[in-house]
């Protein structure tokens, strides 16, 4: 009978280890797929899917108080006019969590309690609730205006934000509003077009309130309360603004696309 001799199959060790090898990395080709897969959806959802949807809530919204007012033109309506607000924002109107991310300029209210309306005495509107639109005709843009600057509660709806403390539509002093560049409906993206003599329209219930464009300041820090201020001038570019009281609207959001690092302000007066 003859003994079996074992073979000895040189280099089978060396592709063992190479397959080892081959599996490893394409385990990791495949979790690195998996994660760009992940990040690609993440990314669609939050600069498309939620744009669609802000802008859907805010269209609706746009209807709902047009139907509230009547079927009359803006201007022409019946009603009671909203006059005082009713408190504080329920997010934070100063600090970091005012201003970072959300487009607008951080800091205390810039004056005394604002009037949505400045029309006579009525029902105010509820707090982070839309009371007023606004139309920038240059830039077929067509928005709700809530109370207060809260990022959850009013911008991320599509809506413009108005800050706490500046003066209401028409009135003298600052009606400042914030509103999104990017994502959520991002109706501030492209204020940087607008150009002196635009025209940007406040309708409340039962009038109308025209601004004309005045003034561009293309970047500022988020600290700049100056730029919602009474009489609204940059503190950190004061080459920028307004000397004289007046009534005006100022309108606020991050510069530049894609980054919440600085503020695009654009400044318009109330046509008399």
């Amino acid at each position: 009978m003859r003994d079996h001799i074992p073979v000895v199959v040189q280099g089978s060790g060396r592709r063992v280890r190479r397959a080892g090898a081959a599996g490893v990395l394409w385990a990791a080709a495949e979790l690195t797929v998996t994660v760009g897969v992940v990040v690609l959806l993440l990314v669609v959802h939050q600069v498309w899917w939620t744009n669609r949807q802000a802008v859907a809530a805010a269209h609706e919204q746009v209807r709902a108080l047009e139907r509230a007012w009547g079927d009359g033109p803006p201007g022409h309506g019946a009603g009671a006019v909203p006059t005082a607000l009713p408190g504080p924002t329920s997010g934070p109107t100063s600090g970091p969590g005012a201003g970072s991310g959300s487009d607008s300029v951080s800091g205390p209210a810039a004056g005394p309690a604002a009037s949505p309306s400045g029309g006579p005495a009525g029902t105010a509107p509820r707090r982070d609730g839309a009371y007023a639109v606004l139309r920038i005709p240059r830039l077929g843009l067509v928005v709700p205006v809530a109370q207060g600057i809260d990022k959850r509660a009013v911008l991320d709806k599509g809506y413009a934000g108005h800050y706490p403390g500046t003066a209401g539509p028409g009135e003298r002093g600052n009606f400042a509003l914030a509103g999104h560049r990017n994502t959520h409906g991002e109706p501030f993206r492209r204020i940087d077009r607008l150009r002196a003599g635009d025209e940007l329209i406040v309708d409340v219930r039962g009038r109308r309130h025209t601004y004309v464009v005045g003034k561009v300041l293309p970047e500022t820090t988020e600290r700049d309360t100056g730029v919602i201020a009474p009489v609204p001038r940059s503190v950190v570019k004061p080459g920028y603004g307004y000397d004289e009281p007046g009534a005006y609207i100022t309108l606020t959001t991050c510069t530049p696309e894609y980054s919440s690092k600085y503020r695009l302000v654009v400044w318009g007066t109330l046509r008399s």
